[in-house]
């Protein structure tokens, strides 16, 4: 059988998946800019933006992995070509995540206070976290729903549905926050921070509609959940704990950095929420090869293709540290410009600008970080990716941010602490890859 890695097919995988990655950090980033520019109290309400997005981003990465387990699953079957043993698998694996994710939101709404204390958040910027995160909660089991449909249109090799859906979300968002957020003089009062959550919301549920919708229509696979389950969801269900795990580990990372950043100041964490959305902007982006890797690899896997699966490994290093180097490079063409856009408050403007160069330095590496870690979820390596992860965050990310700010680096500690995290993600991945499939490409 023909497998095609060329530079043609991975682009035509990668590119629509980039821009459909980008959307959910444009939702975030989006609601930045247009309230970052209001009237009233903006540096207030960016930081509560921020805080608040750490802790969605939490819910999102620890319950979306059903993403990848299902685009692992469904691709390594389409590669046997064995695709009708699984059809039922996604409206099951749908059922389970949405289901645990309405239980998230009744229990963490009526605490909305105490969790976001626990960030450090005080007096207005704690009232604004309240206020922002008891609407934009009501999205979360849409946004599960979406990126579990995405997941399935991965195995599918299929990522131009993805981005459909994505630019679909992302301009009623931008609209709606405009309109909301700044009001129609005479029609529309203006809603501030709460009109920019009600966007998102509304985006979010326009996207799960849509999504069912291209899926039913489009594809063979059915949202009928049939009992009894798959045969694959005791596998699933591993691969998932695993991913819990591993991104537990992630905002474990997440959380000291949000919670330092705010302990130093609001203009601290105003910085760091602009930095943070703009290198998860950059991180999604990347996403595109990301997801190209994650695809190919579990099709080349089931197809017992070691051989092209290496060929595909060394190809996605070239490309991806090519990309965060040319996203490194225009950071750093419109390094005055891009801070501007989000504020104009000079303390929170020097914050940024003080640290956002080593944010663009990490791009690169950055880059073939996330493409092996696409790649492992593709070939079900859950395991292996949970200890990676377990480690970088406890033996260097913890250990470096302690030490850089005991020497008073603050928002520098954070982002150093950042880099060496990333290089020890990256570097296990690359190593485990070669030791396991080039033997295997050899005999094979």
């Amino acid at each position: 059988m023909n497998h095609d890695i060329s530079f043609k097919n991975i682009n035509k995988l990668a590119i629509p998946a980039l821009i459909a990655g980008v959307a959910e950090p444009l939702l975030s980033t989006t609601d930045l800019a247009i309230v970052g520019n209001i009237d009233y109290k903006a540096t207030e309400s960016i930081a509560a933006i921020g805080i608040v997005g750490a802790f969605l981003s939490m819910l999102i990465w620890v319950f979306g992995q059903t993403r990848s387990g299902i685009s692992s699953i469904v691709s390594q079957y389409l590669g046997a070509n064995k695709l009708d043993e699984v059809k039922n698998l996604p409206a099951q694996a749908i059922l389970i995540v949405v289901s645990t994710s309405l239980l998230v939101l009744g229990f963490s709404y009526p605490f909305a206070k105490e969790i976001f204390q626990f960030y450090n958040a005080s007096g207005t910027i704690l009232d604004f976290c309240v206020d922002y995160y008891q609407i934009r909660v009501f999205g979360f089991p849409f946004t599960l729903f979406v990126i579990a449909v995405f997941g399935t249109f991965r195995g599918l090799q299929n990522t131009y549905y993805p981005m459909l859906i994505a630019i679909i979300g992302t301009v009623v968002n931008i609209g709606l926050d405009l309109v909301l957020v700044y009001g129609i003089e005479g029609y529309i009062t203006p809603m501030n921070i709460q009109g920019a959550a009600y966007a998102s919301v509304i985006a979010q549920i326009t996207m799960a509609i849509i999504s069912g919708y291209l899926l039913l229509t489009k594809t063979s696979i059915s949202l009928k959940v049939e009992f009894p389950f798959n045969k694959e969801i005791p596998r699933f269900v591993v691969m998932i704990l695993n991913l819990f795990v591993r991104t537990i580990a992630l905002n474990t990372a997440l959380y000291f950095a949000t919670s330092y950043a705010t302990d130093y100041g609001k203009e601290y964490i105003a910085a760091y929420t602009i930095g943070l959305n703009l290198w998860l902007m950059g991180a999604f982006m990347i996403d595109g090869y990301s997801s190209a890797g994650n695809i190919l690899s579990g099709k080349l896997l089931g197809a017992k293709a070691y051989d092209t699966l290496i060929k595909l490994g060394n190809k996605l290093i070239v490309y991806g540290f090519i990309f965060g180097g040319v996203l490194a490079a225009v950071g750093f063409v419109f390094y005055n410009f891009i801070g501007r856009i989000f504020t104009k408050e000079p303390l929170v403007l020097e914050q940024f600008y003080n640290t956002f160069w080593i944010i663009l330095f990490m791009q690169p590496i950055c880059s073939i970080a996330f493409i092996y870690d696409g790649m492992f979820k593709g070939l079900g390596e859950m395991k292996y990716l949970r200890n990676v992860l377990l480690l970088s965050t406890g033996l260097v990310f913890i250990p470096v941010l302690l030490i850089f700010d005991n020497l008073g680096y603050k928002l520098y500690a954070i982002w150093i602490a950042f880099y060496g995290w990333i290089i020890a993600r990256g570097i296990p991945l690359i190593l485990r890859f070669r030791t396991k499939f080039l033997p295997l490409s050899k005999s094979n």
